[in-house]
């Protein structure tokens, strides 16, 4: 197999013990999708299905030996961007991907998580919007993510594409607003590239919520990337592996279900 068809991704991310969300997540999807998944670790969390209650950030210069020893030595065909916890981490994670102008880059930005817990502490939003937003590929935020970064409301179909524009018109290559916090029994993504936007819809699965979705969403577009796909058609079979995901989840914790890969 060669390196460039099986799809080489680097995941930037922390730590989630129940392997739900988090690095774990993304190690899973990548390699389910038929990648070659490699990891920095920026944080431990110590967390379940149903609430975040510790996070320790890894100093930031680990974090950037991390991805240069990766990038140096097997290389990457795309990088995913999850957790970075500081405003130091988001610092180094600038200052490296500028060393590696050419990689697609998605970004989850990672804010805070669904059970509390605050995963970007509030200096690294400013950094995240100068440094890292005009290298990415495409940025990856549900609706408080996008409100928070934007400073817009973000309460419906028409103000989430408002605030995908303004992210886009900011310096992300594409944006894509997921739009699973809105009620409704439909529901809809609003992706913004510089040409187009586009709505993908489908039906609200039942249930107490789905652990990682957004984790898992943002890996998989990745790992489409890495083969070479389209930012669109990366996001639209992203969108089919979380759905397939969220089907077939798990409940294993007493919080929120769990995504699951069905092998047999």
């Amino acid at each position: 197999m060669s390196i460039r068809k099986l799809g080489r991704v680097l995941i930037v991310a922390g730590s989630d013990p129940v392997a739900g969300a988090g690095l774990q997540a993304d190690l899973k999807t990548v390699t389910a999708l038929g990648g070659y998944g490699m990891t920095a670790v920026t944080a431990i969390t110590v967390q379940d299905t149903q609430n975040v209650f510790k996070v320790v950030a890894l100093d930031p210069d680990l974090v950037g030996q991390q991805i240069r020893v990766c990038l140096q030595d097997i290389g990457a065909d795309c990088i995913k961007l999850g957790m970075l916890a500081t405003q130091e981490i988001v610092a180094v994670v600038a200052k490296v991907l500028a060393e590696f102008p050419h990689i697609p880059v998605v970004a989850d930005p990672v804010l805070a998580g669904t059970g509390g817990g605050v995963l970007l502490e509030k200096g690294g939003y400013d950094l995240f919007m100068t440094a890292l937003l005009p290298r990415l590929t495409l940025l990856t935020p549900n609706l408080p993510e996008s409100a928070a970064l934007t400073g817009l409301t973000v309460v419906s179909l028409p103000e989430m594409e408002q605030a995908a524009r303004r992210l886009q018109a900011l310096g992300s290559g594409a944006v894509l607003v997921t739009g699973g916090h809105l009620e409704g029994a439909v529901v809809t993504d609003v992706l913004v590239t510089e040409r187009d936007v586009d709505y993908f819809q489908a039906s609200r699965l039942p249930g107490p919520g789905f652990h990682g979705t957004g984790c898992v969403l943002a890996s998989a577009i990745a790992t489409h990337l890495a083969f070479g796909r389209s930012v669109r058609d990366a996001v639209m079979a992203a969108r089919l592996h979380v759905r397939e995901t969220m089907t077939n989840s798990l409940d294993l914790g007493k919080g929120q279900r769990l995504l699951w890969v069905q092998t047999n």
